[in-house]
This record gives C-alpha cells, sequence and structure tokens, in this order.
C-alpha cells in the first residue's frame, strides 16, 4: 500500500525523499528513532523531508493520545515551528507527559495559553489525532514506529546508517 502525504501533516524539510513515521509519544522505539532522524538531519538534512504522524498506543502508553492532542494544540495554534518544538519536547523527556508537563512545555512553545488550555480541556485536537491512527490502520500499522518511505512500507533496520542507505536508494 502506498501512503501519501497532504497538507494536513506535519514535515520538516524539503528533500526529494520522504520519510514518514506513525509515533507515540510515549514510545522508547519511536524516541530511538527521533534521535537516529535527528542525527540524519544534521548531516544529511537536504536529502529527505520527514513526516511525523500520530499512533498513540492508549493501551500500554496512557499518556501518549494525551501528548498527541497537545502537540496538535500547540501546532494549531502556534503553527509549524511551534509544533517541532513541542514535538522535540515531548521525545526529550518522555517521563513527564501529564498535562502539568504538558501545560510547561506548551508554555515553553510561545502559543498563547488561554487558547491551549480551551482546547486542551474540550479535546478539541482528539479528531485529528485520530485521522491519522486511521490512516496509519488502513495502511497496515499496528505498533510504533511505522516507517515508510517515499510512500513504501520500510521494514529495515533503523540505525542512521542503514536509514542513510535506504534514503540514498530511493533518491
Amino acid at each position: 500500500m502506498t501512503v501519501t502525504i497532504d497538507k494536513a501533516d506535519h514535515v520538516r524539510g524539503s528533500g526529494p525523499v520522504t520519510i514518514l513515521v506513525y509515533g507515540d509519544y510515549e514510545c522508547p522505539y519511536t524516541r530511538a528513532l527521533e534521535l537516529v532522524i535527528r542525527q540524519l538531519r544534521t548531516r544529511d538534512g537536504d536529502s529527505f523531508r520527514y513526516v511525523y504522524r500520530y499512533f498513540p498506543l492508549r493501551e500500554i502508553h496512557p499518556h501518549a493520545q494525551l501528548a498527541a492532542e497537545a502537540a496538535e494544540s500547540v501546532y494549531a495554534i502556534g503553527g509549524a515551528d511551534a509544533f517541532w518544538r513541542m514535538h522535540d519536547s515531548l521525545f526529550a523527556d518522555q517521563y513527564h507527559l501529564e498535562a502539568p508537563d504538558l501545560e510547561e512545555r506548551a508554555t515553553a512553545t510561545g502559543v498563547n495559553m488561554r487558547a491551549y488550555l480551551t482546547a486542551m480541556a474540550a479535546h478539541k485536537y482528539a479528531d485529528r489525532v485520530e485521522r491519522d491512527v486511521q490512516s496509519g490502520i488502513a495502511n497496515g500499522v499496528e505498533g510504533t514506529p511505522s516507517i515508510f518511505i517515499n510512500g513504501e512500507r520500510y521494514r529495515g533496520k533503523r540505525d542512521e546508517g542503514t536509514l542513510r542507505e535506504a534514503i540514498k536508494s530511493n533518491t
């Protein structure tokens, strides 16, 4: 199955190869992949664009849904730059994902906190998170992280060298 990217997706970079990840903010394996992606972006940032979609594993990661809603709220209020600051912050410390922790991180992004708190209280962006989850299910995602390169499922190793070779072979 081929995955397409649309204007609602969270995109970083603009290279010729697209790496799409379905991830969970509380998943240690997604965090490990995020570190690899960061290394690749630092060294090879122009070679790929990175797309992140939410796939909270609610049964085993009780904070992942709320963290995804917080990231989406920050995006809706503050735009892409604020989203990526929040995204990076969530992976920087996965052990502090309670509502007060999320509020502190949202404050650090510079978004309007009244708008953030209102959105979070109403779970205003839960449907947006669910959109990504349903997209993942439709594309065979069962766990995190799940990686697609140029729309095709990638099942290889997730280390920097192997992913770099996968990017090069898809150029």
